[in-house]
């Protein structure tokens, strides 16, 4: 093992090299300021990271910052951002009546407008300023003085600017040793953890640090790849784990977790808080008895992202790109929403056909190359590798809010409803109590997407503004038949919408961390809410005669329950 290891570091030094050699000198200032860091080096890891950054942005080694009245460095965004991103603006929109809903949807199409987010309480739209007149003008008056601007402290192109690593990515680490395996036992209460998850880091950084995670951890990690994407690239996984060695006691089904992030390549804190998940159930096997136990009884598959062609997009042309890299029928409308690919009720209740739209789901099901690698090694595991998915969470941004089937449509109910609504409103406690986490708020997946009247009374749902069917998570829970199968949509609630700063990302990541821990607890039947009289139960089978409430908790395993 130890040779393996300073094989891949070697790999990773020798990698470094040339990289850093050939950062550019003199080009345009970026959000990448190194003028404060101390002079010495800093770790292989961090200069090859630096230097990727550099050679994707021009970047030069040096640039100048400004100071806020408080006297804190704040670099202002440059003319590259500007030109891009200042002329635009994202509007809140508060909608109460289905003529509301019907005329903003409209609005979006006609103008191809970027929905942002959009809920029962509101509508985020991204609009040019100069697209605002004709905007309103297609919207009934009541929707012409019920909207705000989001971020009005900070405009767009600087949010944008802001959310790049900056000045704090560069400074030296030598000397913090949590990156290195430890027999010291890990604190879960830390603050952010290893410095690579204090920031948001480009595809380029991560495959090596997934590589770097499976030639450390060789008793419990594993690289993977779940599928290929368009334009040649893996869509790499980590997959983590215990297995029993004695091969005498035949082992059924292999129960698994399966975690996704990065489907719209915009949402870098999906792709962050799964790299963050990883690290602290890979570092924490062997010092943590409840993390020790749930990797002997679980595995853990965690894809950081599923879009690495539109995510690597993200980084080097436009921050705010949603979709694939997949040519559609239109030459400069390239893409398809991948969360809308999939073949269960592809055509939901509302279907996008125009290849501009931003939640495009192509011309036929499984258009999308990532979408139909990913569902085919899926089923492939499922068939051919002896394994259990038990759950399923898919991680976007943002909103805070904890969904659960069906996507495609809200006139129809899961079987499982009372099961699911069951674990999820646990795991939003998980989030809210165990670290003063944020609310997360569940609901089905359909109403967590729509707009819904305001009248109490006679409450109803508004006309979708963006499309609903061909989710994962339809495709999980009915198709693959993975009862507790979640989309949770992470920070915040539109202060910085898909630009979250890096400074929420470790507290994002501990808030699931902690979700993902009861998950672990809930499945093995530790938390006193149920467990399964029948394990390999289908879902279009009665589910009330199978579970049975668990009256009590083994005395050794209270210590590691919190809520």
């Amino acid at each position: 093992m130890r040779s393996q290891t300073l094989a891949s570091l070697s790999v990773l030094l020798l990698a470094a090299a040339p990289l850093a050699t050939a950062a550019p000198q003199s080009q345009p200032a970026y959000p990448y300021d190194v003028s404060n860091a101390p002079n010495r080096t800093p770790p292989t890891w961090r200069r090859l990271s630096d230097a990727i950054i550099r050679k994707i942005w021009s970047l030069p080694h040096t640039q100048k910052s400004l100071s806020d009245d408080n006297g804190n460095a704040h670099q202002a965004a440059t003319e590259q951002f500007v030109s891009r991103y200042g002329d635009d603006v994202v509007l809140r929109f508060k909608i109460q009546t289905a003529d509301e809903a019907k005329a903003l949807a409209e609005a979006s199409d006609v103008l191809f407008l970027d929905v942002w987010e959009f809920n029962e309480d509101w509508a985020d739209i991204r609009v040019a300023k100069d697209v605002i007149p004709s905007l309103l003008g297609l919207l009934p008056s009541s929707l012409k003085q019920s909207h705000e601007p989001l971020m009005q402290d900070l405009d767009l192109a600087q949010a944008v600017f802001d959310s790049y690593p900056s000045s704090s990515a560069t400074q030296s680490h030598q000397h913090d040793h949590s990156y290195a395996p430890s027999l010291k036992t890990v604190s879960r209460k830390g603050k952010g953890g290893h410095p690579f998850l204090q920031d948001y880091q480009p595809l380029s950084v991560i495959n090596p640090w997934m590589k770097l995670m499976a030639s450390m951890f060789t008793t419990h990690v594993r690289q993977i790849t779940v599928g290929t994407t368009y334009q040649g690239r893996d869509i790499p996984a980590l997959r983590i784990g215990v297995h029993p060695t004695n091969n005498e006691v035949p082992s059924g089904p292999r129960k698994t977790v399966l975690i996704t992030g990065g489907s719209h390549a915009r949402e870098w804190i999906s792709t962050s808080t799964v790299n963050y998940v990883a690290w602290n159930l890979i570092n924490s096997y062997g010092k943590d008895r409840e993390i020790t136990r749930l990797l002997e009884e679980l595995d853990f598959i965690l894809v950081p992202t599923l879009n690495p062609d539109g995510y690597v997009y993200s980084w080097e042309s436009d921050r705010l790109w949603r979709k694939s890299r997949q040519p559609t029928s239109l030459r400069f409308c390239a893409g398809i929403d991948l969360d809308r690919s999939y073949p269960f009720k592809w055509d939901g209740d509302v279907l996008r056909t125009n290849p501009c739209s931003e939640s495009y789901a192509g011309s036929a099901p499984f258009e999308a190359v990532e979408a139909q690698h990913f569902a085919e090694w899926a089923k492939n595991e499922t068939e051919q590798n002896n394994v259990q998915f038990v759950g399923f969470l898919d991680l976007h941004s943002y909103s805070q809010q904890i969904l659960y089937p069906y996507s495609y449509s809200c006139s129809d109910n899961p079987p499982h409803l009372e099961d699911l609504e069951e674990l999820a409103l646990g795991l939003a406690k998980a989030i809210r109590v165990s670290r003063k986490g944020h609310a997360y708020k569940v609901t089905s997946a359909c109403e967590g997407n729509v707009a819904v009247s305001s009248d109490k009374k006679h409450r109803t749902i508004l006309p979708r503004i963006e499309s609903s069917g061909g989710s994962a998570l339809d495709w999980f829970y009915h198709e693959l038949k993975v009862k507790y199968s979640y989309q949770i949509k992470l920070r915040d609630t539109g202060s910085y919408g898909f630009l979250l700063p890096k400074e929420d990302i470790a507290p994002t990541g501990e808030e699931m961390l902690d979700a993902v821990l009861y998950f672990g607890r809930f499945m093995r039947g530790r938390v006193g809410l149920v467990t399964a009289k029948n394990q390999d139960a289908r879902i279009h089978e009665p589910a009330d005669e199978e579970w049975e409430l668990v009256d009590h908790v083994e005395a050794e395993d209270k210590e590691v329950i919190e809520l």
